[in-house]
């Protein structure tokens, strides 16, 4: 499932960079993530790279967007494939 931030994010900005799919911006309030880019970065990491680095723990999965490894590997492929 693709991730989200919630409202407890205090948009320090360093989930940003982390993030090799660039699915996370900065909101007019807190960082946002854009649900068709996020991989939760499988197919290059173990673990989404940006919940290693939030000092908050504001990153969770998005429980509207029940999504299986395959499917994110499948939006991984997809998306290195454009990007190439």
């Amino acid at each position: 499932m693709a991730l989200m931030i919630t409202v407890e994010c205090i948009n320090c900005d360093v989930c940003e960079p982390e993030c090799p799919n660039e699915a996370i911006s900065m909101g007019d309030e807190i960082c946002i993530i854009e649900p068709m880019l996020c991989t939760e970065c499988v197919g290059l990491h173990d673990t989404p790279q940006c919940t290693k680095v939030c000092p908050v723990d504001c990153i969770v999965d998005d429980p509207y967007r029940k999504e299986s490894h395959d499917q994110l590997l499948a939006r991984f492929k997809r998306l290195s494939e454009k990007a190439a």
